[in-house]
């Protein structure tokens, strides 16, 4: 089976367990079966990142067969679809890769049903949520189903389990840091952008994918690492595209983060130069318009601090590389190609 045979194939597990789960709310009927409709549709598409990382790392360290792989891999994508649709109700948004999302769609539908805006709202936030509660459930529903055996499956289920709890710890802490008064440090930021993403994203697909080839201990401890370094490095990305990416890079308005008053690693650098007065004045005009949000911009980088995340984002990358000396060529390889994934998306 080729790569890309093997990635087809994990594409229809993944939609065939969406489809499975609406199957099964659909016997509830009602406003259950819509929501398992909108579930699907929130799971279809995308670039299904952390799956394919199992899988690729399952074949890279040597794995050839197992009944488990796709049931483990489908359950991050899962995992994945719920962290993207309780994010999205966290940030109030209604509308995920230029569609209504889960909370957008039963917003719109109790609207057309005659509520107001603030009673239509209410409607989508439930949703969202129950839509987010019903795929974590089914994340540990689809992998308890996996033919594993202890102790490996019990080392999977310690992988989701951190993976979903350092998460949520990073998504508080990013609302608490938005709102209180005292500004995060740069460790704090950098420390917040990591629990985000990089143990459910990165260092759990990779760990799990491994372990199912039969990895042994070094190989995962040396995945971990790698993993901590590409997720941080990740965020680190995402945030220079929040503050300078176009619409097309970004999937949002170019300055959204900017404009939104975000406390991320980019701007708690900002806070620590001698520039800051300068700087935070011009970010604190940045939401008044196209010009101000221009010149905050300006300000970021003419300040030197758009440099120095870029660079603390490539010397994350060139320590992964370093640590995935501890891993056979396949894997370093699959780890040096997405080293370079997340450098080219650097805006």
């Amino acid at each position: 089976m080729t790569a890309a045979d093997r990635e087809a194939a994990l594409d229809a597990a993944i939609d065939a367990a969406l489809d499975r789960l609406a199957e099964r709310m659909a016997r509830h009927g009602g406003s259950l079966a819509d929501l398992g409709q909108a579930i699907a549709r929130a799971g279809r598409g995308g670039k299904r990142l952390r799956p394919r990382l199992v899988l690729r790392a399952f074949h890279a360290a040597g794995g050839t067969s197992s009944p488990a792989l796709l049931p483990t891999a489908t359950a991050f994508e899962l995992l994945h679809t719920a962290f993207v649709i309780h994010d999205d109700l966290i940030d109030d948004d209604t509308v995920r890769r230029g569609m209504l999302n889960v909370a957008g769609e039963f917003c719109a539908r109790a609207m057309a049903d005659g509520a107001d805006a603030a009673e239509a709202a209410a409607v989508g936030r439930a949703a969202a949520v129950l839509a987010g509660d019903v795929l974590l459930h089914e994340t540990h529903m689809v992998l308890a189903r996996a033919p594993l055996a202890d102790p490996l499956a019990e080392r999977l289920r310690d992988l989701i389990d951190q993976a979903v709890l350092v998460s949520a710890a990073g998504e508080l802490a990013d609302v608490e840091q938005d709102l209180r008064t005292q500004a995060p440090s740069l460790e704090e930021a950098l420390a917040t952008s990591h629990d985000k993403t990089a143990v459910y994203s990165f260092s759990a697909p990779l760990r799990a994918g491994a372990l199912l080839a039969g990895a042994d201990a070094d190989v995962d401890a040396a995945l971990n690492r790698c993993g901590a370094r590409l997720g941080l490095a990740f965020q680190l990305v995402d945030d220079l595209l929040g503050a300078f990416g176009s619409i097309d890079q970004a999937g949002r308005e170019s300055g959204a983060d900017l404009t939104a008053g975000k406390h991320t690693p980019l701007v708690a650098r900002a806070r620590e130069i001698c520039e800051w007065p300068a700087i935070g004045g011009a970010l604190a005009l940045a939401p008044t318009g196209a010009v101000a949000l221009r010149e905050a911009q300006e300000a970021l980088t003419d300040s030197g601090v758009r440099r120095d995340v870029e660079q603390l984002a490539h010397r994350l990358l060139a320590e992964c590389r370093a640590a995935a000396h501890g891993v056979n060529d396949d894997l370093a390889a699959l780890i040096h190609e997405v080293a370079a994934m997340i450098e080219e998306r650097m805006p």
